[in-house]
């Protein structure tokens, strides 16, 4: 349970003054942490709370947001409002509440272009992000690397593969991983880093009142833009028009639907990782499709 008095802070430093009565409605949050719209004067806010938080987790989540709103797309994505990462305490995140609705017509169309705009802003520094951060609760380092091979290779593939070692996966399967990470270049080229969510699956892409797309929990850095679209292409969720409407905009490279599977593999390795056994197979098999 957040503490009001510590709750109560973050707000008015956020929104710049003293706040009064803070009702709070619990809502469907996801596996993580908890989640509550409170009501602040005629405004609502959207908080997160966690009773035993990741290092800095909530500082990592508002950087990318942050992020993703200075890119100034036409996709919507909710202000942060303020955060307290607390080992002992618990962590709490406020971000702007976005009351969900139903798709405009345009909706797919509205995410494909979005998506484009999103993945034109680069990074002088190369690939990475500020800080490291998390995928779900899963830690993703991001130091600043000049080619993207090398990042995905080390920071992706090779990090996940240690961590799925770890809980279990087995040495097999574990060696394609390494191995494909070692023969990256036969496949991936470099590139120019593009922004990306990082963890746009079906549930991250959110519908607002008026029928908007808008991005929610990211974890986001700056990649090859075909990155992003293999968590799309995992777990599905995403109609042709956002596939159709993305390539109209911005163009991909010749051959990018065979590379999907080198993508889906980091976020397979991920889902091993915090959920075990059913997510071997699919590791296993992806990494048979160029390796072994």
């Amino acid at each position: 349970m957040i503490e009001e008095e510590r709750l109560r802070a973050v707000l008015e430093r956020g929104l710049g003054g003293p706040v009064g009565d803070l009702a709070r409605t619990p809502i469907a949050g996801g596996s993580i942490n908890d989640a509550f719209v409170v009501e602040v004067g005629d405004a609502r806010v959207l908080v997160k709370g966690n009773s035993r938080p990741l290092p800095d987790q909530f500082a990592a989540e508002a950087a990318g947001l942050e992020a993703l709103r200075a890119a100034g797309t036409s996709l919507v994505v909710p202000r942060v409002i303020g955060y307290d990462d607390d080992a002992d305490r618990g962590g709490i995140l406020v971000i702007e509440y976005l009351p969900p609705g139903r798709p405009a017509p345009d909706f797919d169309e509205r995410v494909g272009r979005g998506l484009a705009e999103l993945h034109a802003v680069g990074s002088e520094h190369g690939f990475g992000f500020d800080r490291d951060g998390y995928c779900g609760a899963t830690p993703q380092p991001n130091p600043w690397t000049g080619n993207w091979p090398s990042f995905y290779a080390e920071q992706r593939l090779m990090h996940h593969a240690r961590l799925a070692r770890d809980r279990g996966l087995d040495e097999t399967t574990c060696g394609l991983v390494e191995e494909i990470a070692q023969r990256l270049t036969e496949w991936i080229d470099d590139t120019e880093p593009a922004l990306i969510h990082g963890d746009l699956w079906s549930g991250n892409l959110h519908c607002t009142a008026d029928g908007c797309p808008a991005l929610i929990d990211p974890a986001a850095y700056f990649a090859h833009r075909e990155a992003e679209l293999g968590m799309m292409s995992l777990f599905g969720g995403f109609g042709s028009r956002v596939w159709e409407t993305y390539q109209d905009a911005w163009p991909l490279r010749p051959g990018w639907r065979t590379r999907l599977g080198l993508y889906e593999l980091y976020h397979l390795l991920n889902h091993y990782v915090l959920f075990g056994g059913g997510y071997a197979s699919g590791v296993r098999e992806t990494a048979l499709r160029y390796a072994g």
